[in-house]
Parts: C-alpha cells; sequence; structure tokens
C-alpha cells in the first residue's frame, strides 16, 4: 500500500502557491502522491470541504515543482464541467507532469451546485459515464465519430493525445458508483468510511468486472496535536493494507500552516515508514 496525502486547498484566503512547498515536502518525505478536491461552490467557514482552488490548474502548478510524485484530483465534479474541456486539460497534465497525473472524478451530491450551473441534477450519473467514454476515447487516438445523446461529436483531431490514457479513478461509496468504476474506471476510491466497510465495498467491485481494478481509501487524519493525530492515524495503516487496499490518501487538515507539521509527524511514525518511498 502506498501512502498519500490530500493537500489543504480550502482556505481562500490563503496563498495556493504555498500549496507548492507542501507537495514538495510530502515529495521528500516519501509520500506516493498528493491529491486535490473540487467544488465549483464551497460553503462559508468554518464549514469545510471541496476546494478553494481549481485543482487542474493547481496540480498544473504542482506538476512544475515536483518531480516522482503522482498529481490527482480526488475527486473533479465532472458532470458539472465539460468532458472535452477536461479531456484536453488532463491530457496537457499527462504531459507536463510525464504521465503522474490521475483523474479521479465523481458525479457530486451538492444539488445547488447544480442547479446554479445550470446542470440536471438528476442525469449527473448518466452525463458522467458518457464523459468518461467520451475522455478514453480521445485519449486513445480514435479520431472516430462519438455517437451519444450527451456529448456526440462528428470525427475530429483531438490533440494531445498522452502516451498511455489518463488513469482514471472513480470515487463513490453507492452501487451505482461501483458500478461506474467495474466499466469504466482503472481505480475506485472510497471515503468517509473505515476497513471494514472498505473491504465489503471492494469485494462487492470485484464480483462486477474482470478487469484489473485498485482499490484506493481516503481517510482524516483526526483533530488534535499533530503528534498525537498522526499517532493515531499510523495505528491503522496495518490494518488499511491488509483490506487489500492500493493506495491510502490522508487528508492532513484545513490549514495550510498546520499541514506541513502534521505530514511530519506522520511519516516520523514507525508504522507509516513501509507504506512511504524512502531511499
Amino acid at each position: 500500500m502506498d501512502l498519500h496525502v490530500t493537500l489543504p486547498a480550502e482556505q481562500p484566503d490563503a496563498d495556493p502557491r504555498r500549496l507548492a512547498d507542501l507537495a514538495r515536502l510530502a515529495e521528500q518525505l516519501g509520500f506516493g502522491g498528493i491529491t486535490l478536491p473540487d467544488h465549483l461552490f464551497t460553503p462559508k467557514p468554518p464549514h469545510h470541504y471541496g476546494g478553494a482552488f481549481d485543482p487542474l490548474i493547481t496540480l498544473g502548478y504542482l506538476a512544475s515543482v515536483t518531480e516522482q510524485i503522482e498529481l490527482a484530483t480526488s475527486v473533479l465534479i465532472l458532470p458539472l464541467r465539460n468532458p472535452y474541456a477536461v479531456a484536453k486539460q488532463s491530457a496537457t497534465l499527462a504531459r507536463l507532469s510525464a504521465g503522474r497525473f490521475v483523474l479521479g472524478v465523481g458525479v457530486g451530491w451538492e444539488r445547488f451546485e447544480f442547479d446554479a450551473t445550470g446542470v440536471d441534477f438528476a442525469a449527473r450519473g448518466a452525463r458522467t459515464d458518457s464523459a468518461l467514454h467520451l475522455i478514453r476515447r480521445l485519449h486513445t487516438d480514435d479520431q472516430q465519430p462519438f455517437d451519444d445523446p450527451y456529448y456526440g461529436h462528428p470525427a475530429g483531431y483531438f490533440t494531445p493525445v498522452p502516451a498511455r490514457p489518463v488513469p482514471i479513478t472513480v470515487g463513490g461509496m453507492s452501487n451505482a458508483a461501483l458500478r461506474r468504476a467495474a466499466r469504466l474506471a482503472d481505480r475506485w476510491q472510497s471515503h468517509g468510511i473505515g476497513p471494514d466497510a472498505f473491504a465489503e465495498r471492494a469485494a462487492h467491485l470485484r464480483v462486477m468486472t474482470d478487469r484489473p481494478i485498485d482499490t484506493d481509501g481516503r481517510i482524516d487524519m483526526p483533530q488534535g496535536p499533530a503528534a498525537e493525530a498522526a499517532a493515531e492515524t499510523a495505528e491503522v495503516l496495518d490494518t488499511w493494507a491488509h483490506t487489500g487496499a492500493r493506495r491510502l490518501a490522508v487528508r492532513c487538515g484545513t490549514d495550510i500552516d498546520s499541514a506541513a507539521e502534521r505530514m511530519r509527524a506522520l511519516a516520523a511514525c514507525p508504522q507509516a515508514r513501509p507504506y512511504l518511498h524512502t531511499a
């Protein structure tokens, strides 16, 4: 299992360039990847979810200051975005990062975002499926017409075509999300559950497909002092590894000022070292 970290990106008044320091630190500490969340509309503080900064633009910036660490969205609300633009942006990010970018997507759950942007909330699942089909087609140098009720188009010349299709992660806990991952994704990512529920959901996914698909988890580090929160997180890593999780992304908090301390504390825990890329 590889240990990844979700960077804090919720503070609208923070300097997003400071995320570059955290990305470099994560790479130096041996984390296997960094992830950024996405929401077009986020709640006012003190509530936190999503990200204040566009994840695709921010990851393009972080690609320029890192060399090896994986870069991923966790997760992009795909039905709120034009999939042609996402295909172009993700293929560009793959080139900029030398193949380190992973497109993590979800259907979304906050109805206000859909109402505000004029997107049919009820059709978000179908739109996501169509968008994933389209993105995969565009990333495989297929210049044939695409017949689809949402995103159909005549034959066209799309560039840049990535050296390999950008890996796709589907996030979500529902049976619909699992079916989507089984049919269209390279990875599935959980959120908001513990190891036992993760193992059950992962097993359910396995019976839906014969394709190889990675199963990844995402958890939050507890609140409190950095050393205590890190120790509590480190204690569950072996349990997560035994579930078969390929990657575990840890959200170290919502505050850029304390994130570095929490990342260092977690990396210093002996239980975490087997899951880090250290020399």
